[in-house]
């Protein structure tokens, strides 16, 4: 079940490999995702010491968070993957020039879970190409509705 998605990532990357990494997070940070008030659109992924972290992600705290804490709504998460996967990520984000990008939030078996893709930027008439193949699909689409109809 989706949490929220990050439809700007697909316009502006070729998505070429996808991961799903799990998040170290807080309890008030649990409790605002599960009320769904996370967003993902502005956020990115770095690699610190063999380690990935997630930037940008924006969670509004509750307005009913203790008292006891002090939220930060923007605060770096730490992002958790199998070693194996971490290296294999380094080194194509090193070398080839790829970059992470956060996909999707959602639950997995009760877990909050983080899908990021391995891509590659778009450039600005890539990005014009597939606006056209969106509009020329959703055109067929409506005519052979119109023909089914006849």
């Amino acid at each position: 079940m989706s949490i929220a998605v990050n439809k700007k990532a697909f316009h502006d990357y070729f998505i070429e490999e996808k991961y799903e990494a799990g998040m170290a997070l807080e309890g008030w940070e649990v409790k605002a995702i599960r009320a769904g008030r996370v967003q993902i659109k502005e956020a990115y992924v770095v690699i610190r010491k063999q380690e990935l972290f997630l930037i940008g992600c924006h969670i509004s705290p509750l307005p009913e968070a203790s008292t006891h804490i002090h939220p930060d709504p923007v605060r770096t998460r730490k992002l958790l993957l199998h070693m194996g996967e971490i290296n294999r990520l380094i080194g194509k984000v090193e070398r080839a020039g790829y970059a992470l990008i956060p996909l999707d939030l959602h639950y997995s078996k009760g877990r909050i879970k983080l899908e990021i893709g391995l891509a590659k930027g778009k450039k600005q008439h890539d990005k014009r190409e597939a606006e056209k193949d969106r509009e020329w699909k959703r055109e067929k689409e409506q005519l052979l509705k119109a023909a089914k109809r006849s």
